[in-house]
């Protein structure tokens, strides 16, 4: 009834939280719900389960105030890696009124910016260079923390270089429900990893990146203490971890299903600790110069379950290994062989016929492995979704012919410098993987129109194309492409000297659900194909224009009178946009949050009234 407030008198606080858990992922939802009023918004506060905290210059005392606020908090993340803060009294002076509610009255120090999401609050800096008042987030964070949010479950500190063990120590004591600890970049010691093995018994993620405090010791403190629960753990750059650590992971983490390393420091025999101790291991990741064939050995005969296994930088990995694993691992699903010079097509041949359920493969500088190792692919895989192939030079067209003839699921191809692959592997690809959704073809230059036509006809759920720098791909293949994928929404075809206005507006007339388009370096690109771009793909959101010499300030106003939605534009280097065309650009897209122009190119105007558009992004050239 008109004047009386029948929602907040019936409805009890318990039943309004649970309604407030179902408002949509949108910031504005939640926020105009916390807008409704003060009842409301203490308690959509409290239904805030996550938190993200920037570099505010002021992070331990910003994240007491935010735990003052949200109090039921079960996910917090601290990265340190986003831009330093700026003086609020230099900058944007209006912020300081608005977060004031929000984090108490001494916010000139800093200047954030806050977004919201479904259950979360994500506080971040502004984007400068200015290092005045910075504060690191430290022991005194976490001890805040502790005291806050004992139930958190899950936590993140990304690149905190002023925490140390002490800190660590008090998370331990106080939050022993933590279920997910995730480092990097922080120069934790032993004794914190220490006390969350003694403490957190429900630990089941722990991820240790450039952590140089770390060493053996404390890697054993959290297998003795949380084997039981723990089921992934990953380990990179952390040069005093050797083989020690890796045993007693083996020994007592019976359940691990998840394993990371990047090591030099680590051998052969850490790695098949590994492998004879977690039987359940599902995903293996390894980039460790100095593990051999008898660690993946040991892998293919214990890990049977194995569903993901990526390999990287190997040197001591041989066509032994793969066999190996061929012959264990027959619930293979994702496999990644990147940088070797020992495997050949022997390797891949075992791998396609030994592992059926093969969904995801890449390839990348293996260049050994030719042709016959991606024909077996094609005759075993056929549940095959994904496939790319990086810098394979001895991979011909019959490879992928097979792939077309074999694969029908494929849904996803990409091809960077494959010199030996041409239009008849591509056409073929066309003819046979009507399910393809994506395909990116880069510096394949065989590749022409003649490949690409038949994808049109073909491959009518394509919503993904990239093209660059194939010279031989011109407007045919793009007419093609309009006529018949009208699904696509991802465009690239930059460096594609031969594509111009005609195939442009192809793609305009037939794909109206396009949202990014980057045609930079096509020099026969104008603006007769910008303006049919402006009337048939109104969602348009990112274009990328820069080194097109023919497009001017007349194209680029065709197309801002309809794209409304343009959020990014790049124009660098098109010498006959003006800074006309830059304020027409920036003036008639409400929703523009990202320019990229000469400096020369913008007026004090335009920089008045598109500050936060321009000048953190303006290229001085």
């Amino acid at each position: 009834m008109r004047g009386q407030d029948l929602i907040n008198i019936l409805l009890p606080d318990e039943a309004l939280m649970e309604i407030l858990k179902y408002v949509d992922g949108r910031s504005s939802d939640r926020d105009a719900c916390a807008l409704v009023c003060k009842r409301w918004r203490t308690l959509e506060s409290a239904s805030r389960h996550s938190l993200t905290l920037g570099g505010t210059g002021q992070s331990d005392s910003c994240l007491a105030r935010m735990l003052q606020k949200f109090t039921n908090l079960r996910q917090v993340c601290v990265d340190e890696r986003l831009p330093v803060p700026m003086p609020i009294n230099r900058r944007l002076p209006h912020r300081q009124a608005l977060l004031k509610p929000l984090l108490g009255k001494d916010v000139g120090v800093a200047s954030s910016r806050k977004r919201r999401r479904s259950g979360q609050l994500v506080i971040t800096s502004e984007d400068d260079n200015n290092d005045i008042g910075l504060s690191n987030f430290s022991d005194m964070g976490l001890q805040f923390l502790a005291e806050g949010c004992p139930r958190l479950e899950k936590l993140c500190l990304i690149w905190c270089s002023a925490v140390t063990s002490c800190g660590l120590v008090t998370i331990a004591e106080a939050c022993r429900g933590l279920k997910v600890l995730d480092m990097q970049g922080c120069y934790v010691g032993d004794q914190g990893l220490k006390a969350v093995g003694r403490f957190c018994k429900q630990l089941e993620e722990l991820s240790l990146r450039f952590c140089e405090g770390v060493s053996d010791d404390g890697i054993v403190g959290i297998a003795e203490g949380c084997g039981k629960s723990l089921r992934s753990l990953g380990i990179a750059a952390c040069a005093r971890v050797t083989d020690v650590a890796l045993q007693a992971v083996g020994s007592n983490c019976s359940m691990l299903k998840k394993f990371l390393l990047d090591s030099e420091c680590v051998r052969t025999e850490g790695v098949m600790a590994i492998a004879e101790g977690c039987a359940q291991l599902q995903t293996l990741r390894l980039q460790c110069v100095n593990v051999s064939d008898e660690a993946l050995q040991v892998v293919g005969r214990n890990c049977t379950l194995l569903e993901t296994l990526a390999l990287f930088s190997f040197q001591k990995f041989t066509d032994r290994s793969m066999v190996a694993i061929g012959d264990g691992c027959k619930k293979l699903r994702t496999v990644t062989l990147s940088d070797s010079y020992y495997v050949s097509d022997r390797s891949l041949a075992a791998i396609a016929s030994g592992c059926p359920q093969l969904a995801q493969l890449e390839i990348n500088g293996c260049h050994n492995i030719g042709t016959a190792g991606l024909q077996a692919v094609g005759r075993f895989c056929r549940a095959l979704e994904e496939l790319v192939l990086k810098y394979c030079q001895k991979i011909g067209d019959e490879g992928l012919v097979e792939v077309g003839k074999g694969c029908s699921q494929l849904q996803a191809l990409h091809l960077v410098d494959c010199s030996s692959i041409g239009d008849v592997a591509i056409r073929h690809i066309a003819l046979g993987c009507h399910q393809l959704r994506r395909l990116h073809i880069r510096r394949c230059y065989k590749v022409g129109d003649r490949g690409v036509v038949p994808f049109g006809t073909h491959c009518k759920k394509l919503t993904d194309l990239s093209l660059r720098f194939c010279d031989r791909i011109g407007d045919d293949a793009l007419i093609a492409i309009g006529q018949g994928c009208h699904q696509l929404r991802l465009l690239n075809v930059s460096g594609c000297h031969r594509v111009g206005d005609v195939g442009l507006s192809s793609i305009a007339l037939g794909c109206p659900s396009l949202i990014h388009l980057d045609v930079s370096v096509c020099q026969n690109v104008g603006d007769i194909g910008l303006a049919a771009l402006g009337k048939g793909c109104p969602l348009l959101k990112e274009v990328i224009l820069s080194h097109c010499r023919k497009i001017t300030d007349v194209g680029l106003g065709q197309l801002v009178t309809n794209c409304k939605s343009l959020e990014s534009c790049h124009m660098v280097y098109c010498p006959c946009i003006t800074s006309v065309g830059v304020a027409t650009v920036c003036a008639g897209c409400n929703s523009l949050k990202k320019v990229i122009v000469e400096k020369w190119k913008i007026t004090d105007r335009t920089r008045r009234r598109h500050a936060t558009i321009l000048t953190e992004l303006c290229m001085d050239l």
